[in-house]
């Protein structure tokens, strides 16, 4: 089990992880929080009704990992459209952003904290790691939140095909990016089994 998901009886899944993986996943998981920033509830008070009519923005983000997580709904695949398509379809993502971006990011805001909560109560059942078991609704939060964990490494890391990844095994134990390629590999290699646990 170390370093891998199993599934579980009845559903849900099963990971070993030690005191080192857990504060990594732990603090990728705070940083993406950070990165995805409060829902319209924190900023809009006490007024609930806020929430419920609050419209998202109508622009992608600047950061380049946000742009990534939250992606433009109406692009061209071959990246030419014509002048009149290309207002269009800005067009078309501006009015689906609006109407979807706030719900994207409270999905991502649940998963990053669905993650941070079970890892804070395997931390305090005692030391020197322990075996994290998920329920069939964590596995989802969790496969959830290492996806946008391993997209936002990557958007750092500019891998954007399978060609980027192979270069990243061969970095050199020097290179800065070390570090990070490591964790966007072994975030990989984690996805992987609890995808492989969730399936029939």
């Amino acid at each position: 089990m170390p370093g891998h998901f199993e599934p579980l009886p009845g559903g849900g899944a099963a990971v070993a992880l030690d005191d080192v993986e857990i504060s990594i996943i732990r603090s990728l998981a705070v940083q993406l929080l950070e990165l995805i920033g409060p829902g319209p509830a924190e900023e809009a008070g006490d007024d609930p009704l806020a929430e419920l009519f609050s419209e998202g923005p109508s622009e992608p983000p600047a950061d380049p990992v946000l742009k990534r997580l939250f992606p433009d709904a109406y692009s061209d695949p071959e990246g030419t459209p014509q002048a009149r398509e290309a207002e269009e379809q800005r067009a078309y993502s501006a009015e689906f952003r609006r109407y979807t971006e706030n719900d994207l990011r409270a999905g991502k805001r649940d998963n990053a904290l669905a993650v941070i909560r079970s890892l804070d109560a395997l931390a305090s059942a005692g030391e020197g790691g322990a075996v994290l078991k998920l329920s069939p609704e964590e596995s989802q939060q969790w496969l959830g939140a290492l996806n946008d964990l391993r997209l936002a490494i990557g958007s750092r890391l500019e891998i954007s095909d399978d060609e980027d990844t192979d270069l990243l095994y061969r970095l050199p134990d020097e290179d800065p990016r070390k570090p990070m390629v490591m964790a966007y590999l072994w975030l990989g290699g984690l996805q992987e089994t609890l995808v492989a646990t969730l399936l029939p």
